[in-house]
């Protein structure tokens, strides 16, 4: 092996190894809600917010991390954001009182949130433009792997060894991520010459901090009244950031109508998906009485399947226009989803095993090509802002399914315990929330078809 294959080789493992062990972290918690809920006294809205808070975290600091990113130095910072998941993961499991519980779990998310932007970061800068598609869908394959392991290893390890173990068992990988590092002798640096923006980024952080908190209280007036002030001052982000010489987003970036078109698929494709863990975990731990391993065993379709169709689809997207794929893709999503809306206590698990085995195909072929799209439709230059514009999509779209869930729970359940008593008005909210998520994921593939047939440029 030559030293740019090694090179390329390194960077490519450097980057999975982050992808799936935070894909892990930020998805892992749902299967061992039931587990912690009865040890922490956690309520069904509080329970939301252990995996909330860490995407939440995230999100606030994606688009500042872009720019912060490459101007101290890819690695560097790459380095710093793998300590402070090590930290998080070790304290996580150590907290005994749910402040602790929710501290370490923020601080997951700051590391989280750089690893998802250097991530993608890294690729972009170490690897060329053609073979960018391949080592994306690479990417995102682990991506989707610590997805996979999340319920299935998640729910073994608390009914074996309890909750904690969930985070214990990804010390290793963090701490081989940490030393493929120290490896890399290069370093990529843009936006050295630029002062950066605080005043946007602050305001950035605050309108997705409000928004997104405001929509998960949305049922009340002060939760409307919230999510409306984060909204304006998101407004107010943009025009700061048009005027603004050195912007931490350059939203003259929307222009091209395939980078705007992908953001949007982007962030449709993660509400329609994200929640649907959860909704089935409920489903089969409450309503059913299944235990988390067995929970977790079915759960592991879809994204096993998508971690396996991933890695062609980017290499596909090399070569053929990858918003067609995407298309495809998200069309079989949306009819994995209608399968699922009905979801009761007699829905066959023949039934859910089809509906997630559709999704796990369908999202495996949309994925990795608009990411690709995302990363290919800017200047080389604004690549970091590409890589943020990634980060903030999946982890807004993140928050806001698991938001309509937890809005949904609250208007029509109210801050409970979830008991037998209870489990009608809990089929009843993971129906509605499956209705609303099917219909987002119709909107999806058909924001992929206009940006298929917009003629703006890409880059590779």
């Amino acid at each position: 092996m030559n030293a740019n294959k090694k090179r390329d080789f390194i960077v490519i493992t450097v980057a999975s190894l982050a992808t799936f062990y935070g894909a892990y972290m930020g998805n892992v918690t749902p299967v061992a809600l039931p587990k912690m809920a009865e040890i922490f006294g956690l309520s069904n809205i509080m329970q939301n917010w252990v995996t909330n808070i860490f995407l939440l975290t995230m999100g606030v600091l994606a688009i500042p991390l872009g720019k912060l990113c490459s101007r101290y130095g890819v690695k560097k910072t790459f380095i710093y954001s793998v300590i402070l998941m090590l930290i998080g993961s070790i304290g996580t499991p150590l907290s005994h009182t749910i402040p602790e519980l929710l501290i370490f779990r923020v601080i997951q998310g700051i590391g989280g949130a750089g690893l998802c932007v250097d991530s993608m970061l890294i690729i972009a800068e170490a690897i060329s433009p053609e073979k960018r598609g391949q080592a994306l869908g690479i990417t995102v394959s682990c991506t989707y792997i610590g997805i996979a392991l999340a319920p299935v290893l998640g729910g073994s390890l608390t009914y074996n060894f309890g909750w904690e173990s969930i985070f214990w068992v990804m010390i290793p990988f963090i701490l081989l991520n940490l030393i493929l590092l120290f490896t890399i002798k290069e370093e990529w640096f843009k936006y050295q010459n630029e002062k950066f923006d605080l005043k946007g980024s602050i305001v950035f952080a605050i309108g997705i901090l409000l928004l997104i908190y405001g929509f998960s209280i949305f049922n009340t007036a002060i939760g409307f009244i919230i999510t409306v002030a984060g909204v304006l001052l998101l407004i107010l982000f943009g025009k700061i950031e048009l005027n603004s010489k050195y912007p931490a987003y350059d939203i003259k970036l929307y222009k091209n109508k395939k980078f705007l078109s992908s953001n949007i698929a982007s962030i449709l494709s993660y509400i329609a998906t994200f929640v649907v863990t959860t909704i089935v975990n409920y489903n089969f731990q409450y309503v059913r009485g299944f235990d988390s391993q067995l929970s977790g065993l079915i759960l592991i379709t879809f994204p096993l399947l998508m971690a396996i169709v991933a890695p062609a689809a980017g290499k596909l997207s090399d070569r053929i226009d990858p918003q067609k794929i995407a298309t495809i893709g998200m069309i079989i999503v949306t009819v994995g989803l209608i399968l699922l809306v009905p979801l009761d206590k007699d829905t066959s698990i023949a039934i859910v095993l089809v509906s997630l085995a559709l999704q796990g195909i369908g999202y495996g072929l949309f994925a990795s090509p608009n990411i690709n799209t995302i990363m290919s439709s800017v200047p080389p230059k604004d690549t970091p802002m590409a890589s943020s514009a990634v980060a903030t999509m999946r982890i807004l779209g993140q928050t806001l399914s698991t938001g309509i869930l937890t809005v949904i729970f609250a208007i029509m359940m109210g801050n409970v315990i979830i008991q037998p008593s209870n489990y009608p008005q809990l089929i009843s909210c993971s129906q509605i929330t499956l209705l609303i998520i099917t219909i987002i994921s119709a909107l999806c593939f058909i924001v992929c078809h206009i940006g298929y047939k917009s003629k703006d440029k890409l880059y590779f």
